[in-house]
């Protein structure tokens, strides 16, 4: 049976509204919700300034740059309690999943984010962002608008991006590093965990909702943009 096309994309219309006119109720009246009422600033404007010190938190920027050129954001998030800065615990860095960035280890309220719940139980919080994302859009000699500077996998993510980062917090902090990746995130920890001498800079790893094999995926799309290798495809 063919599925209901119409009714569904009716769905898809319509549900996005009425969400949206929810959320808006809800945080009119619930202080839990003003972080995400905050006003997206200019893509120039760093993370830092955008979510992080609106909400009190003391926030570093700092570079990493890839063994590929490739210029990355990596945020250092403290706690507010300066009791607790005094004693600042071991780094953790936060590697985000797929079409997102550091951001959304800070985009629920505080007692839900889990980079403000880090930073508040006295961990190093250290933000990654890939290449491409909202705060890595950087490269020695390549811009956006280059086709080559968007020519790179997975792999790439891996054993440049999050190594790269990985190494600069260990040799800022002179600690073994925790890593936390979500999705996309724990394919790229267990990758770049291949590499001996990146083993060793890291204390423990947690993977939330890892990515290793497609066997129990069910969705068509999904199944069908893997048959066509869309991962290989240039435009």
């Amino acid at each position: 049976m063919e599925p209901p096309w119409p009714l569904l994309l009716t769905i898809a219309c319509v549900m996005p509204t009425l969400f949206a006119q929810q959320l808006s109720e809800v945080g009119a009246s619930d202080p839990r919700w003003q972080l995400s009422r905050i006003p997206r600033r200019p893509s120039h404007v760093g993370l830092c300034d955008e979510l992080i010190r609106p909400m009190g938190y003391p926030c570093d920027e700092n570079s990493v740059q890839t063994k590929d050129g490739f210029i990355l954001g990596l945020q250092r998030v403290s706690a507010r309690s300066e009791h607790l800065r005094a004693r600042r615990g071991p780094p953790v860095l936060l590697q985000h999943g797929l079409f997102t960035g550091g951001d959304s280890w800070f985009l629920n309220s505080e007692e839900q984010s889990l980079g403000f719940l880090l930073a508040d139980s006295g961990f190093d919080v250290w933000v990654g962002n890939v290449r491409g994302t909202r705060y890595s859009q950087r490269h020695v000699s390549l811009s956006v608008s280059d086709k080559e500077f968007w020519n790179w996998s997975w792999e790439e993510l891996a054993l440049n991006d999050l190594a790269a980062m990985i190494d600069y917090v260990h040799a800022e902090t002179g600690s073994k590093v925790f890593v936390v990746g979500h999705s996309l995130g724990t394919i790229m920890s267990l990758a770049a965990f291949t590499q001996p001498e990146i083993v060793q800079m890291v204390a423990a790893a947690a993977l939330l909702c890892p990515i290793s094999y497609l066997e129990h995926v069910t969705a068509p799309l999904v199944l069908r943009m893997v048959a066509m290798h869309l991962d290989q495809v240039s435009c």
